[in-house]
This record gives structure tokens, sequence and C-alpha cells, in this order.
């Protein structure tokens, strides 16, 4: 499971370090798309399979789910972290997460969250506002 908030930059050419964490849970090849609300979501390579199956079965007859199919699938890349643990992310990746030098990575379970700083801090819900989320969520049975 992935959890835990890193802070990082990206260097000169682009690429974005790993935390190594991250990196043995992913594995040695992980799948980095487009996710939501901004930012990247990288998947280790049994829970990509996963997501994967569960989209395949989306109705084509349905017009949402064929934008979303698209959304996701059409920037979806194989990487794989170089020796020293980095990664290169395709330009049209970096420019949807808008990341140009300082980006958090955020394990959130399954998958690993990749942001922009700037916009990951931008979305940071305040305290007082997850007291109105959580008590959303204890009417849908979530319990802490």
């Amino acid at each position: 499971m992935f959890m835990g908030e890193y802070d990082h930059s990206t260097d000169a050419k682009g690429r974005l370090f790993v935390p190594s964490k991250f990196r043995d849970e992913l594995g040695k090849k992980f799948v980095v798309t487009k996710g939501l609300d901004g930012c990247l979501f990288a998947y280790g390579e049994d829970e990509w399979h996963r997501v994967e199956e569960g989209i395949k079965n989306l109705p084509l007859t349905s017009k949402n789910g064929r934008q979303f199919i698209r959304f996701f699938f059409a920037g979806a890349a194989e990487l794989e972290a170089d020796g020293q643990g980095r990664i290169l992310i395709p330009a049209k990746l970096r420019e949807y997460a808008g990341i140009t030098k300082e980006v958090v990575s955020v394990g959130v379970g399954t998958k690993v969250e990749i942001w922009s700083k700037e916009r990951y801090e931008s979305m940071e819900t305040s305290f007082e506002e997850m007291d109105d989320v959580m008590e959303e969520l204890s009417g849908m049975g979530i319990r802490l």
C-alpha cells in the first residue's frame, strides 16, 4: 500500500526522482497516466491490470464511457526508473499535470499521485473542510 508525501524537483532534462519506497512497490516497470484533479496516477503492473480490466468493461455505447477510456489510456506510458531512481515522464503528461520543476508524490493506497507542487498546495483541504467531507463519507459507511 502506498502512503506518504515526498517533495522533489525535476532535473534539467525533465527527469523525476521516484522515492525508493514507491519504486519498491511500483516494481521495475509501471504505468503513469492522466489522473483526476490535474495530477498523474502511477500504477504498479498488477494494479494497472486490475484498473484496466474495469475500464475496458465500460460500455462503448456510453459517450462518457468512451471519453473516459480515451482520457485514461491515450496518455498512459509504461516507464522504468533508471539506475538512480529517475523516470522521464512524457512531455504531454508533464504538461497536463502542470509539472515544471517542483513536484509532490503522494501515496494514496493502491497508486501514487504525482502533482506539481503549486497545484497540490492549492487544492489541499483545510481541516474544517475535511470535517464536512468525513461527515458525508460516514453516511456512506466509511469509519475511521
